[in-house]
């Protein structure tokens, strides 16, 4: 008996850890996709001309290592960057983690800027947002 509850319990966490993962990527899904189109039009496999983004949502090793970081575990590597699934994990790890309302703006602003820091300073952020809302409406436009 005790068993079986101990194997319902599992099935139900599991089950309840990837409808939470789902719901993290309907939310966070359309601005994923307008960013890789600016990032990478898309493609897992484009490295940034000085090599030090790479991947659908053109990923640094620093920000695989804050993944880790705020997840507490080796969770990614280096060529998690390039897999388009993974790339968008550590991106819902990161936006859930610095931006936790879920704001458009900040999760684009931040993820241009790369820095929590820096990610308030309009300017410097300005022409990637405005790419990014561009993408945003034309895929939504479809």
């Amino acid at each position: 008996m005790r068993r079986n509850l101990v194997l319902l319990l599992m099935i139900f966490v599991s089950v309840t850890v990837s409808a939470q993962e789902v719901d993290l990527e309907k939310k966070w899904g359309a601005v994923v996709e307008a960013i890789a189109q600016v990032e990478s039009e898309g493609r897992p496999d484009i490295v940034s001309k000085n090599g030090l983004y790479v991947g659908y949502l053109q990923i640094s090793k620093i920000l695989v290592r804050q993944c880790n970081q705020i997840l507490g575990t080796q969770a990614y590597t280096y060529n998690d960057r390039y897999d388009k699934q993974k790339s968008i994990e550590m991106f819902i790890v990161y936006q859930e983690h610095y931006n936790k309302e879920g704001n458009m703006e900040k999760a684009i602003r931040l993820w241009c800027s790369g820095d929590v820091r820096c990610m308030n300073r309009k300017r410097a952020t300005e022409g990637y947002y405005r790419r990014v809302m561009r993408k945003y409406s034309e895929m939504a436009s479809r």
